[in-house]
């Protein structure tokens, strides 16, 4: 009876350690930290796909494009990212290139500023291609969710089976086993 109790304790220690461990893969920025500390950092912590949503809301109601990067850097005051936008409204109402408006903006914008690039340069309709973008952030995101949701499986196969196979011998074979050993024994 030792020897299963000792079993017992050494997949609980086993259990402990691997989920304790760092797990391999890339690290995920800005988890577990608190916001002020990425504000402090200058990093955008909006939702880029949100961003989009906001944009398109502002220029399908009529804004122009530094209206609307105006409205939108107001509408996200608190984040970093609202004083970048309101920035770079501001430089492109009042002439300055598409390049010198973005110039230092933070690398959270870089994708919002290359979606709207081809609607001031070019004098595209910016609502179709902030819509397309959005939803192509939003249909990545899916994508990477089932397949974490993919290797979730493939990595909870050994803790599963460490805690499951003794829970299952001990309710299930055991009595049968001891239950079948008794009948034995019994003259």
């Amino acid at each position: 009876m030792s020897g299963a109790v000792a079993l017992l304790g050494l997949a609980a220690v086993a259990a402990a350690a691997a989920w304790a461990l760092p797990r391999p893969g890339r690290p995920r920025a800005g988890r577990g930290e608190p916001p002020r500390e990425r504000r402090r950092r200058g990093e955008a912590e909006l939702d880029p796909a949100v961003l989009l949503d906001l944009l398109e809301a502002a220029l399908a109601s009529g804004a122009s494009v530094p209206g609307a990067l105006h409205a939108l850097g107001v509408a996200v005051d608190p984040d970093p990212a609202g004083r970048s936008l309101r920035r770079a409204g501001t430089a492109l109402h009042l002439g300055a290139d598409w390049r010198e408006a973005w110039d230092r903006t933070p690398a959270a914008l870089t994708q919002l500023a290359a979606t709207l690039g081809p609607a001031w340069t070019d004098g595209v309709d910016p609502c179709p291609l902030v819509r397309q973008v959005a939803a192509t952030i939003r249909a990545r995101r899916r994508r990477d969710a089932r397949e974490a949701a993919a290797r979730l499986g493939a990595r909870l196969v050994l803790p599963l089976g460490l805690c499951f196979l003794p829970a299952f011998v001990l309710l299930a074979m055991v009595p049968v086993l001891l239950s079948g050993v008794g009948t034995l024994l019994q003259p």
